[in-house]
């Protein structure tokens, strides 16, 4: 690992700042990383993959983490608030998807270090990526070495011309809640959905996996569910050991029950594309009644067109039919 400036400031302001005088504007001169749990950041510092001249360091931040009420029954999540704090918040209704989220994800000694928005903006765990004598498309090289390679963890839909796949467990969770990303930089705070802030490699830069600049600190994440009271949601992972894997696949799913039909829903796939995953086609197949059977019926359908378009690689078609599987499970668990 090479030497790097630690900075540690006591307010955001201080921390755009600071960013702001590294050269930071793209990730191309960017000099300096911001630094939060560590989690991800420090292990690739560590293998070379990042080399940052300087580290902001935003934990310490008074008011960065922590979780709050938010208009409408909505609750503000802050950046820095720990995975740890969340797994034991909610155990039903519209959040619970948080929670469910957030316990499947690495040991508990992870959790109490890892934050939220470190999850939102984690590298790619894929073979290739994480090997730094193999320079991939996301290392700024010529070839997804995934594609003709060993891709039995791989992207199956939205993939091309790199196949990552991406790592976040709280990006879907939070994306069926339809959730909103508050970003800072020196000229001030914006927000967006959080499913514009995720891209594909497709989109433009194929090094990167949000819209995010080097010199921009992710505030909060605040859901913006209408009458969240009227919702229910849960989250089901596959992973090869529970509680030290990445996800195979995911599914993030909320329900609004209102009189005993469902009348809107959100689908959010992880680990089986660049980005958390939402499938709006979906989602409108399973509105309609509870009754057993159509529902059944409804949420076949629902698999099937989640899928749709799906395009697995040599090692990864087992993933079409264990995402479907653990959709329709899904839908069960909400509706039982």
């Amino acid at each position: 690992m090479k030497d790097f400036e630690y900075i540690q400031p006591e307010t955001v302001e201080a921390a755009t700042a600071a960013l702001a005088t590294k050269e930071n504007a793209d990730w191309a001169t960017a000099k300096a990383r911001v630094f939060g749990g560590g989690q991800d950041l420090l292990g690739e510092m560590k293998t070379g993959l990042e080399e940052p001249s300087a580290l902001v360091n935003v934990k310490w931040i008074q008011g960065l983490g922590g979780v709050t009420q938010a208009d409408g029954g909505n609750l503000k999540f802050g950046a820095t608030t720990k995975l740890r704090a969340l797994e034991g918040l909610f155990s039903s209704g519209a959040f619970q998807v948080l929670s469910e989220a957030a316990k499947t994800i690495g040991s508990p000694q992870i959790r109490t270090q890892a934050t939220l928005a470190g999850n939102l903006c984690q590298r790619p765990r894929c073979l290739y990526y994480r090997r730094p004598e193999a320079k991939c498309l996301k290392k700024g090289g010529d070839e997804c070495f995934a594609y003709g390679g060993y891709n039995k963890f791989n992207a199956i839909l939205g993939g091309g011309p790199s196949y990552i796949v991406h790592p976040s467990d709280m990006g879907p969770a939070l994306m069926a809640l339809d959730a909103q990303i508050e970003i800072s930089d020196s000229k001030g705070t914006t927000e967006m959905a959080l499913d514009d802030f995720f891209t594909l490699p497709s989109d433009g830069d194929v090094t990167r996996e949000n819209v995010l600049r080097p010199d921009q600190v992710v505030i909060s994440l605040r859901t913006g569910l209408d009458t969240p009271s009227e919702w229910r949601s849960t989250y089901l992972k596959f992973q090869e050991r529970d509680g030290f894997d990445f996800a195979l696949s995911a599914v993030a799913l909320s329900l609004r029950v209102q009189n005993g039909a469902i009348t809107d829903a959100r689908i959010v796939l992880g680990g089986v594309a660049p980005r958390p995953w939402r499938c709006r086609e979906a989602e409108q197949l399973l509105l309609g009644s509870m009754e057993a059977a159509s529902l059944a019926k409804r949420g076949a359908a629902a698999a099937d067109a989640a899928l749709l378009g799906a395009e697995p690689l040599e090692h990864n078609a087992y993933k079409v039919p264990l995402t479907k599987g653990l959709l329709q499970r899904a839908l069960r668990q909400l509706t039982a």
